[in-house]
Order: structure tokens, then sequence, then C-alpha cells
């Protein structure tokens, strides 16, 4: 790995709408007065490029955006941050609407979705990835083609599972392409299980946060880690899986050991919580 390791992200980005209610809706009719309600960034990938750049790792997001207003607003937010946004054309520019209730409680409605990117664009994503020491590739239409078109990857692969549950079968390929995995607990009433189970089909690391109960950790020589969430004034928790996996990745660019890095990730999701955009540099 070279002595300025350059990372390269490539999925999901997307606009987004964040509503906050008193409550999520009910499945009737009825009427609720929003709380409040603002416009960010959001997307898996976008959050993991933004803490990345925020810990000073050069880094670059391969992310699909329209020609559209909301993509112009994208790659203007982004780009003002740090991050390196390399832009695979798109038909439309993702967008949500997510509603959000105290306690973490989210409906998010897909409002608009990309378009199937191009072979040249797949192509040129997989060149970047292959050109780079450390790669991350998200769970999206975009990262499949990118990785059915990739040979045996010599660039570490990791991989966000997000809710896991063992089985889905979508997230097998990503699954087995991977150096280190992470995940969190919404899929499983045994995480350890369930990382044991990931590891058992080739990758070397797995990581679960486990939300205000913190995150373990399981490596593939059986060693166990722990660690305790880091205490936090909540305003948003949209984001601080993305942040914990990029205090982690960062951390192990600096060759710290797993438990290091755990501790490093915990700091960073604290600072996504703590704001109600994916990271305080959009602020």
């Amino acid at each position: 790995m070279s002595s300025t390791p350059q990372v390269v992200v490539c999925g999901p980005t997307s606009w987004n709408h964040l509503i906050a209610l008193d409550r999520l809706p009910e499945p009737v009719p009825h009427m609720q007065f929003a709380r409040r309600s603002w416009h960010t960034v959001g997307g898996t990938s976008a959050g993991k490029a933004l803490h990345l750049a925020g810990l000073g790792v050069d880094v670059r997001l391969w992310a699909q955006l329209g020609g559209d207003e909301d993509g112009a607003r994208l790659q203007e937010r982004l780009r003002g941050t740090g991050v390196v946004v390399e832009a695979i054309a798109s038909e439309q520019t993702e967008r949500h609407i997510n509603l959000m209730a105290d306690g973490g409680g989210r409906v998010s409605l897909y409002v608009s979705t990309p378009s199937t990117p191009s072979v040249d664009a797949v192509e040129a994503a997989v060149s970047a990835i292959a050109a780079a020491d450390l790669a991350v590739v998200d769970l999206s239409e975009l990262g499949r083609l990118v990785l059915g078109a990739m040979s045996t990857p010599r660039t570490p692969l990791w991989m966000d599972l997000h809710d896991y549950d063992g089985v889905a079968t979508f997230r097998e390929p990503f699954l087995r392409a991977a150096e280190s995995v992470f995940m969190n607990d919404d899929g499983t009433d045994d995480p350890w299980r369930l990382m044991a189970s990931c590891l058992d089909r080739g990758p070397r690391l797995a990581v679960c946060t486990l939300g205000a109960k913190g995150a373990i950790a399981l490596e593939a020589d059986g060693s166990r880690h722990e660690v305790a969430a880091v205490p936090a004034t909540v305003v948003d928790t949209n984001g601080a899986g993305d942040a914990f996996m990029a205090g982690f990745l960062a951390a192990r660019l600096r060759t710290e050991p797993v438990a290091v890095a755990l501790r490093a990730a915990a700091e960073q999701a604290r600072v996504a919580i703590e704001t109600e955009h994916l990271h305080p540099a959009l602020v």
C-alpha cells in the first residue's frame, strides 16, 4: 500500500428531504404536522466518502448522478467538502424522502432511482478500483455490475452489508468478494454467529454495530473484540453506520490494530449522530 493510500467508494448517493415527525405514520388516512424538515446529501456511499475525506483520506466517490438540479446540488455540496466526485451519468439522480421519529424510527421513500449504468461506466469504475489501494463497493445495481465485471480483485474490497440476515441472496456476491464486511444487528438475534458465517465465506474480518450497545468484531483467527458506544447528543442517526465504517477504515489505513480501530470507529459515529447532516462539513 502506498504512503498516501487512495480509497475508492462506489455506490449510492442521493439528494434527500428529511422530515421529523412526532411518530411514524400509521397505515390509515390522517394528518400530521412536521416538527422540522430539511434537504441534504444522502446515500451510504456519500456518507462514507464524506467521513473519509474529513479524516484526511484520499478518497474518490464513484456515484450515479443525473444532469438535473439534484445532481448539480450533490456535486456542489460534496466537492465543497473535499470529496472528489467521479460522476457516472444517469437519467435521473436518486432522491429520497425520509420520515423520521424519535428513537431511530425511519421510513425511506424512494422518489427516484438511478438508471442502469453503461458498460463503459462500469468498466471505468472497475479500472479505478484496480488502481486504488482499497475500495468500498456498496450494495446497489452499480455495485453488482462492478463486481460482475471484475476479475479476481487484487485491491482489498470492504463491503457494508447493512441489515444482513445471513441468507439475502443479493448480498452474497458482495460478501464473497470482500476482505472485510460490516453490518448491523437489525437482521439477527445472534450477531457473533452471523459474523462467523460471513467469515466462512471468505472475508478475514467481520464487524457488527449494535446501536446504543456499541459494536463487536470477529477476526478470521477467532479473535473477538467489543467496544461501547461513545456518549453523544443525538440529533439524527442517519449515516452513523457509514461514519463508523469510515472511522474504522481510516484507522486500519494507519495500521492500527482492530481494537484501536473499533474505538476510532465509535468516535466517528458520534460525529455523524451529532449533526442533522451526514457530516458536519455539510452545514
